[in-house]
């Protein structure tokens, strides 16, 4: 595929919760899967075979077209040494590349900067949901958040100035230990002022935006056709964020892990749709991963917290495959009772940031990684 001349812009799909490797993507010649997962298995037969050794969940059908067209790269064994199995420090870990001490960046604030570092477009970052994610916080860094684009995002709806600074004063609240307490109030400030400019910039997208894709009923295809509407009005946003879940499957997982991944896999393949539709999809690629996996023996009915997980890439200058390998699944090999992981997730951070958003990683993710080529061309 020749190299497009728009600047390339990054989708994460953050999976919360602690998604279920195992049982998503699946060894299914592999007797330790059947012995661990008693309650839990995936009959061989019902398993989206993708080679020899590994297939999809049954639920992730459009998943698996996805990845027969070429445009899927799957990384496995993705984690860090020494996992806490803690849904909150796990995902700052992610967030903030930090994983021996609190981090105060995140990685992605981190590259909005880069990518804009005078701020002069507002909406370079935006967050489709309810809570800005650590991942995107960083100072002198404006992100657009918007939980429904059709009430036009932050903060819009507050008008008294009283009621604005209630509301950044929360924001300082929550984020203050992660930037630091000299100016924090002015940064929020700041960013809150960013933040209306934002989104009164996102107005237009809905305006529009038209399509004949029908999305599915989810909450998540819900927030993609969301990100789709401000892509395709093509308002320069180059990071966009948003989550589905939860992932935290400890009891009732059958029904729960297989609607998830239906709600996921539609979603995915309905946004695809949409921006081929509009000619929009060349410049764009979409990364998901999850805080970790599970365990691998299932409890009975559910899977407690893990280490090693899966990640994926998607989109069209996306080499597809298999990068990095299985765990080893023999129990004698397992950690606590974990899959271990064999591919440093700041290393597939990595491969983002320098061969898809042509930054500089090393200060982005603190450090040098194997990164795993799954961009054509290096982008």
């Amino acid at each position: 595929m020749a190299k497009t001349s728009k600047p390339p812009v990054i989708v994460v799909l953050q999976l919360t919760g602690g998604n279920d490797y195992f049982n998503t993507i699946i060894p299914y010649n592999d007797q330790n899967y059947f012995d661990s997962r008693r309650s839990l298995q995936i009959p061989q037969q019902r398993v989206l075979q993708l080679d020899d050794e590994v297939g999809m969940h049954p639920a992730m059908g459009p998943m698996r077209d996805i990845y027969q067209s070429g445009q899927m790269a799957i990384v496995h064994g993705i984690g860090y040494a020494n996992s806490p199995r803690s849904h909150f420090r796990s995902m700052d870990i992610w967030h903030t590349c930090e994983p021996d001490k609190v981090g105060t960046e995140g990685w992605l604030g981190r590259a909005i900067r880069e990518i804009d570092p005078e701020g002069e477009n507002p909406i370079t970052g935006v967050n489709v949901d309810q809570a800005l994610p650590r991942a995107l916080v960083a100072p002198g860094v404006s992100v657009a958040s918007v939980a429904d684009l059709t009430t036009y995002g932050l903060l819009t709806s507050i008008e008294q100035e009283d009621q604005r600074n209630k509301v950044l004063e929360r924001f300082a609240n929550m984020y203050g230990p992660a930037v630091g307490t000299g100016q924090v109030m002015e940064y929020l400030g700041q960013t809150g002022l960013d933040a209306l400019k934002g989104a009164d910039i996102l107005k237009v997208a809905p305006q529009q935006y038209e399509s004949t894709v029908e999305y599915a009923e989810s909450p998540v295809a819900k927030k993609l056709r969301d990100i789709a509407m401000i892509h395709t009005a093509d308002l320069g946003t180059r990071v966009f964020y948003t989550s589905h879940g939860s992932f935290d499957t400890h009891a009732a997982q059958s029904a729960t892990h297989a609607q998830l991944w239906t709600q996921v896999s539609e979603a995915i393949a309905d946004f695809w749709d949409d921006l081929r539709e509009h000619d929009a999809d060349e410049n764009v690629t979409m990364f998901l991963f999850s805080e970790f996996g599970r365990r691998v023996r299932d409890n009975g009915s559910g899977t407690d917290h893990g280490a090693a997980g899966v990640a994926f890439a998607i989109g069209p200058n996306v080499k597809g495959g298999m990068y990095s390998s299985y765990p080893d699944t023999r129990p004698e090999a397992l950690e606590q009772g974990d899959l271990v992981p064999n591919m440093d997730y700041r290393g597939v951070y990595s491969t983002m940031l320098e061969d898809w958003m042509h930054l500089d990683p090393t200060p982005i993710v603190n450090g040098q990684f194997e990164q795993p080529k799954f961009i054509k061309n290096g982008g």
